[in-house]
């Protein structure tokens, strides 16, 4: 499983010291939450939190009763081996084991037991000794950026990506309990956009009946969520920020409910079902006739008018263009059933439309300075199947362009003699055939192409890369296709100045 896939739609239950100290009242919240998992049948973890407290608190603070936090950490020990039995009975629920350690021997104790993922607390994610410990484990990390600039996030981004470390990013606010205007939601958008290649999820200390949040958090792109939960007992009491099952029950709920609302149904694609279609066919205008036509006449826009309904196989008012030439004769206010004849030159637009929303989703900005090729080896009507969008940026001595490949295309066998070219992916998916060898890259990704090798690429949903080039030569693409190489290259391209 790729990692990354181990993050994804992940819900987090976080007990903390809501065991209170007990080994029992720990099981029953492990069991609790292990009936939510099953009932919505979601990806969940039990966490822990890990301290040694032999030496995680100075010793000269032990009796101190002024100092935040040290009596409610000794007064809910857990021993190593009572820490054991919490965790066989995560994994007796089905449950992932998920652990914060919050020194280097918890971190010990996380590898002795085998845990599966560990957890970098908001108040961890800077200390450096700690987190070298946890890089050197190798174990997929979930890291809390609450209190942390976007500065302090690049360090953590850059220390673990250059050690080969697979992890997940939790937006966080650490207010216990956070205020709603505090949240600050759509600094989820803003980490996925700069770190594309981990999953972002949300980790919320709000009021626990407020389940607005992880639906907008959901909206945002949050992959993952992280609650607190409890169980309410005799004496025992939960905190502002915690969940008892019934609110952790609900949580889970509206997070599926949002996710489900958010989800493309379709593969890189608005879906449109045919309840919407039928709906808006209700809707729309046809075209009908404001005289008597006979076939053969040229249809003018004084010569129709527009109204509902537009009933089956007539023309809507979207679809009429001056010019058409009547099939048939018709009556005054008949409908018109005519086709809209293939003109190349809506396909070149629908490309150009297509090639430039590409461009403005993945923030990539041309200027002024350019010249549009595109590239349709068997015509322009097979383009959308092979062919490619080629913007000559730069051609001196070095020659710059950026390759717009639509999805579902291909571009066909062939080599150059004179240039040799180098590809960097910047968007999408890419699949290059070299020689036979072929590589599938991603975004960032760096492909060197000699002279005189055979290669072709396509993409699955759309891809945008970067050519550089030696100084590029008409005619020096050389097809293994004999379809191809008998085609006069005017009859190949289509040049635009301005799009």
């Amino acid at each position: 499983m790729n990692q990354n896939d181990l993050f994804k739609d992940l819900f987090i239950f976080e007990m903390a010291n809501s065991h209170q100290g007990s080994i029992e009242h720990g099981i029953d919240i492990v069991r609790a939450m292990g009936k939510i998992a099953r009932k919505y049948n979601i990806k969940a973890a039990v966490k822990l939190q890990y301290r040694n407290l032999d030496n995680f608190i100075h010793p000269d603070y032990i009796g101190k009763t002024d100092v935040k936090h040290v009596q409610r950490f000794l007064s809910t020990r857990l021993t190593y081996d009572q820490f054991n039995q919490i965790i066989r009975a995560i994994r007796e629920e089905g449950l992932i084991t998920m652990v914060t350690p919050f020194d280097e021997d918890g971190v010990d104790w996380c590898m002795d037991q085998g845990i599966d993922i560990l957890k970098v607390a908001s108040c961890s994610s800077l200390d450096w000794p700690l987190l070298e410990k946890l890089q050197q484990t190798g174990k997929p990390l979930v890291i809390s950026t609450g209190g942390k600039l976007l500065s302090d996030i690049d360090k953590i981004y850059n220390y673990f990506t250059h050690r080969g470390i697979q992890f997940a990013f939790m937006h966080c606010i650490a207010e216990y309990p956070a205020p709603l205007e505090h949240l600050q939601l759509d600094f989820i958008e803003r980490m996925r956009k700069r770190y594309p290649d981990v999953v972002v999820g949300y980790s919320g200390h709000e009021d626990p009946n407020d389940n607005t949040v992880p639906m907008v958090a959901v909206a945002k792109g949050a992959q993952l969520l992280e609650r607190h939960v409890g169980l309410p007992a005799e004496g025992i009491q939960l905190n502002a920020y915690s969940m008892n099952p019934e609110q952790a029950d609900k949580w889970v709920q509206a997070a599926l409910n949002a996710k489900n609302m958010c989800q493309m149904k379709k593969y890189n694609e608005k879906y449109i079902s045919q309840e919407e279609v039928d709906s808006l066919n209700s809707l729309a205008r046809g075209v009908y006739l404001k005289r008597d036509i006979e076939a053969g006449e040229e249809l003018t826009r004084e010569d129709v008018f527009f109204a509902m309904p537009c009933n089956e196989k007539q023309m809507t008012s979207g679809e009429f263009q001056e010019g058409l030439i009547a099939s048939k004769n018709y009556k005054v206010n008949e409908e018109l059933h005519e086709k809209r004849p293939f003109r190349e030159i809506n396909l070149v637009r629908s490309v150009i439309h297509d090639a430039k929303g590409m461009l403005y989703e993945a923030g990539i900005c041309l200027g002024n300075s350019f010249e549009v090729e595109l590239s349709h080896h068997y015509g322009m009507q097979h383009f959308r199947q092979t062919g490619a969008v080629i913007i000559n940026i730069i051609n001196r001595e070095y020659c710059k362009k950026l390759i717009i490949v639509l999805p579902g295309q291909k571009h066909p066998f062939h080599a150059h003699k004179v240039k040799e070219e180098t590809f960097q992916l910047l968007y999408g998916d890419l699949q290059v055939n070299i020689e036979g060898n072929i590589r599938d890259m991603r975004p960032g990704d760096i492909q060197t192409v000699l002279r005189g090798e055979k290669h072709k690429f396509e993409s699955r949903g759309g891809a945008i890369f970067e050519e550089v080039s030696t100084t590029h030569v008409k005619s020096d693409s050389y097809y293994e296709d004999p379809k191809i190489r008998r085609r006069d290259p005017i009859e190949r391209k289509t040049y635009l100045k301005k799009w």
